[in-house]
C-alpha cells in the first residue's frame, strides 16, 4: 500500500508543478501539500483527471498552530473510488489572507467551509454566504483557536423575571473551592467520603 501511495504523490506532484509543494506518507495516509492560492486548480485536477478520479469529497477541517506565522492548515479530505484511496490536501494560511471557495468545485463544501470560518475564523473568497454556521448570533471569538479561552467569554442563562435567554460575562468563583492537588490513588491526608466504612470492624 505504501508504494501504491508514494506512486501517487509522485504523480500528483508532477502533474501540478508549483501549485503542489510537497507530499508525505504519514499513518498510512497520502498527504499532498499546496499553495493556497491554487487550491482550486489542484482540486479540479484531482476530480477531473482520470489517473486521480478523486470524485467523492468528504470534508474540510482547520487545524491550528498559533506559533507559525501562518497558523491554520485548511485540510481538505478526497476518495478516489476508481483507485480506492484516500488523499489529504493542506494548506497554509494566516488570520487575513482568505483562501479561494473550493464551492465550483465541490459544492458540499459550502458548509464545511462555514464551518472552518465559525470555529477558527479562517476566510474564504468567493464563498456566497460566509456566515457563523454553528456558534450563536453575536457569538465572540473563535472557539477551536489554540488561544480561546475554555470557559468562553460569556455565558448563557434563563431569566426568569425578563422570560427570556440572558448573556453574561463568565464569572469564576474559585475563592470557594478547595484544590489540593493530592492522587486518590495514592491516598490523601483526609478520610474521603465513603471510606470511613471500609475501616469499621
Amino acid at each position: 500500500m505504501d508504494e501504491t501511495l508514494k506512486q501517487l504523490g509522485e504523480a500528483i506532484q508532477n502533474a501540478l508543478p508549483g501549485a503542489v509543494t510537497g507530499w508525505k506518507l504519514a499513518f498510512g495516509d497520502l498527504s499532498i501539500e499546496a499553495e493556497a492560492a491554487q487550491i482550486v486548480p489542484v482540486l479540479t485536477r484531482l476530480r477531473d483527471d482520470a489517473q486521480f478520479g478523486f470524485v467523492s469529497f468528504i470534508d474540510i477541517c482547520g487545524v491550528d498552530y498559533p506559533a507559525r506565522e501562518k497558523r491554520f492548515d485548511v485540510v481538505y479530505h478526497l476518495l478516489s473510488p476508481k483507485l480506492n484511496l484516500r488523499v489529504r490536501v493542506k494548506v497554509q494560511t494566516d488570520e487575513v489572507t482568505p483562501v479561494p471557495s473550493a464551492i465550483s468545485v465541490f459544492p458540499a463544501a459550502n458548509w464545511f467551509e462555514r464551518e472552518a470560518y465559525d470555529m477558527y475564523g479562517i476566510l474564504f473568497s468567493g464563498h456566497p454566504d460566509l456566515r457563523r454556521i454553528l456558534t450563536d448570533y453575536g457569538f465572540e471569538g473563535y472557539p477551536l483557536r489554540k488561544d480561546f479561552p475554555t470557559t468562553g467569554f460569556v455565558e448563557v442563562r434563563w431569566d426568569e423575571e425578563q422570560k427570556r435567554v440572558v448573556y453574561e460575562p463568565v464569572r469564576l468563583t474559585q475563592e470557594f473551592r478547595s484544590f489540593d492537588f493530592l492522587s486518590p490513588w495514592e491516598g490523601t491526608d483526609y478520610v474521603l467520603p465513603g471510606d470511613e466504612k471500609a475501616k469499621q470492624a
